[in-house]
């Protein structure tokens, strides 16, 4: 599957479409398909390193 991944902090120019793993479901747990997700400001504070999350990670809190 494909995603969008900020493996460094900086600008839109860090965003990445890069291939992943197709996820696999827990117990109790449920794969959704999203065709079209947005994201919020939170989502750019942490692109911009101004609020950390461990590299990389896929926006869209």
């Amino acid at each position: 599957m494909r995603a969008i991944q900020v493996s460094e902090v900086g600008g839109p120019g860090v965003l990445r479409l890069v291939d992943i793993d197709q996820p696999r479901p827990g117990p109790g747990q449920a794969v959704v398909e999203v065709a079209a997700s947005g994201v919020n400001f939170l989502d750019v504070y942490h692109r911009q390193g101004r609020y950390t999350l461990p590299l990389p990670f896929t926006p869209g809190t």
